[in-house]
């Protein structure tokens, strides 16, 4: 019997994220219906057992990717280690810890057929039908002014720099693969600065962003200076 061809890879950086892989994992095969895809897990040596709850699961289901790294951090490298770790044409980028919404995959995977000359499908909080859900205000106030700064950067009419959830073709990631620094947690920022030659082109989508159920959020002012020192590479 012939296999259909693989069409979405789902990269997915983790770092004690056990209690919700699974429940990940179940909204993924529900929201991506009808599609090819495998889940590719980037895991950093999480205390917490991720990985090897991650090995049970692809012990029964082989869409279950996981790779673990040991003496290596970074959610921007590990991003971009999943990333080249698939031969989809299609590749997405999420947080494991349920606040975006699988939902919103078929909607990105949309947008990028229904244009071809689009290199990438961003989810956004900040356009029309998107959403922060219950974030108290200093949290908005903190996203809203590293948005700010980002497009400053960036140049470019993007409501959600931001965002860690987007999807690109494969071909266009891997060419610019060699030129990304790896610095910090955003690896959208990464690369939509380093296509210098020809700039991404792109769609925003929108994304309600949900609570996180369980688990601690990794924000914290080691983040944030990585964040600012992204921004000046």
């Amino acid at each position: 019997m012939p296999v259909k061809p693989l069409v979405l890879a789902v990269v997915i950086p983790t770092f004690n994220e056990a209690g919700n892989v699974e429940e990940l994992v179940r909204r993924l095969d529900r929201a991506l219906a009808g599609v090819n895809w495998e889940a590719v897990f980037v895991d950093d040596n999480s205390p917490d057992g991720t990985a090897e709850r991650l090995r049970e699961l692809g012990r029964k289901d082989s869409r279950v990717r996981v790779i673990e790294r040991i003496r290596r951090r970074g959610l921007s490298s590990a991003c971009i280690e999943g990333m080249m770790a698939t031969a989809a044409p299609l590749i997405a980028v999420m947080d494991a810890d349920l606040q975006h919404d699988p939902e919103t995959l078929p909607r990105l995977v949309h947008a990028l057929r229904a244009d071809p000359e689009l290199d990438l499908a961003i989810a956004s909080r900040f356009v029309p039908g998107g959403g922060t859900g219950d974030w108290e205000r200093a949290r908005l106030a903190k996203s809203e002014t590293a948005s700010r700064i980002a497009r400053l950067v960036l140049k470019a009419e993007l409501h959600d720099p931001m965002s860690g959830f987007f999807m690109i073709r494969g071909d266009r990631f891997r060419e610019l693969a060699p030129r990304l620094s790896g610095i910090g947690f955003k690896i959208l920022l990464d690369l939509l600065t380093s296509a210098t030659t020809r700039p991404l082109t792109f769609a925003e989508v929108p994304l309600q962003f949900h609570r996180r159920e369980v688990g601690e959020s990794k924000l914290d002012h080691v983040v944030a200076l990585e964040f600012l020192i992204a921004l000046y590479d």
